[in-house]
């Protein structure tokens, strides 16, 4: 991608370096909870926290509550408190992966809220906190196997760099585009929190099965995927120019593949269960991934509004 002279964004705060000990589990939990997070998180990578914010963290933030501002439909947003100014530039200068994650996300905040405006609304960037092996979130303990995921409770995404190379090694997605992906995937689930998406699935899950409630989840992911898609056909250099270069939608639709349901399934089970999928499988993520790039519109990602995904 183009974003070699790209800005890095404000919006970092950073743990790498501080100790987090004791006190295990999502939340502070323990018990069943606390297993299941265990097990889900060590089996998916991209994403693999958000349905489990759903259960737990979603009626604390977006039933109402203190502190906070206003995002689009009238949802509750917390306020990241980042620390912004001349720390989160030197987070952001630590490493190359960490410049790279930094002009993403910057990207991400420019484009969005030029959709945004375009649509008469104003874009409420996420906050992004960089950690390392451990770190602690407004959802609960962080840990490098849980791979990137969004907090709904504190409105940020939470990178372990050391994931670009578990992307490439163990996914085979090499790749900027494929890194780029990871954070606009979950800048994806911001965008879902902003627009009450986040509180529509979680409703909907509470009063079905689990299989029925994984079926709703699968469109949670996706629809995340497409605004990944979205986000990068509209994403432009610090010049103008497409960010896109040639070959870096094909890095995209490798890394998409390598995390689909039935392949994680199919390297760790050895069969695939089709009834357990959270976030679709290769085919579908391609999909929609390939949908939100060709059209550039995040109105085509009504991954609810689809008879089938």
């Amino acid at each position: 991608m183009r974003l070699d002279d790209y800005r890095t964004s404000d919006n970092v705060s950073d743990q790498r370096g501080q100790s987090f000990g004791g006190g295990g589990g999502f939340g502070g939990g323990g018990g069943l909870f606390g297993m299941l997070f265990g097990l889900v998180l060590s089996r998916f990578g991209i994403g693999g926290v958000l349905i489990l914010l759903l259960g737990y963290c979603a009626l604390t933030t977006l039933g109402g509550g203190g502190g906070g501002t206003r995002g689009v439909g009238g949802t509750q947003v917390a306020q990241t408190g980042t620390r912004g100014g001349a720390n989160a530039q030197e987070s952001c200068a630590l490493d190359a992966a960490s410049k790279f994650s930094c002009q993403v996300l910057a990207n991400t905040e420019d484009t969005w809220t030029r959709i945004f405006q375009a649509q008469g609304q104003k874009y409420q960037p996420a906050g992004f906190v960089f950690y390392g092996g451990t770190g602690r979130s407004g959802c609960g303990a962080a840990q490098s196997a849980m791979g990137p995921f969004y907090c709904p409770t504190d409105n940020r995404i939470y990178l372990d760099t050391s994931f670009y190379g578990e992307l490439q090694n163990r996914f085979g997605a090499a790749g900027d585009f494929a890194q780029a992906y990871v954070i606009a995937h979950e800048v994806g689930h911001h965008l879902q929190f902003l627009t009450g998406t986040l509180t529509r699935a979680h409703e909907q899950q509470q009063s079905v099965s689990s299989r029925e409630g994984n079926a709703i989840q699968v469109r949670v992911e996706l629809q995340a995927d497409c605004y990944a898609g979205v986000w990068a056909a509209n994403a432009k250099d610090a010049q103008g120019r497409a960010a896109l270069e040639p070959g870096d939608i094909q890095e995209g639709l490798r890394a998409a593949q390598a995390i689909g349901d039935d392949t994680l399934q199919r390297q760790a089970q050895g069969r695939v269960v089709p009834e357990a999928f959270t976030h679709g499988s290769a085919e579908q993520r391609q999909r929609w991934l390939k949908r939100g790039l060709e059209s550039g519109d995040p109105a085509s990602c009504d991954t609810f509004g689809a008879a089938t995904v």
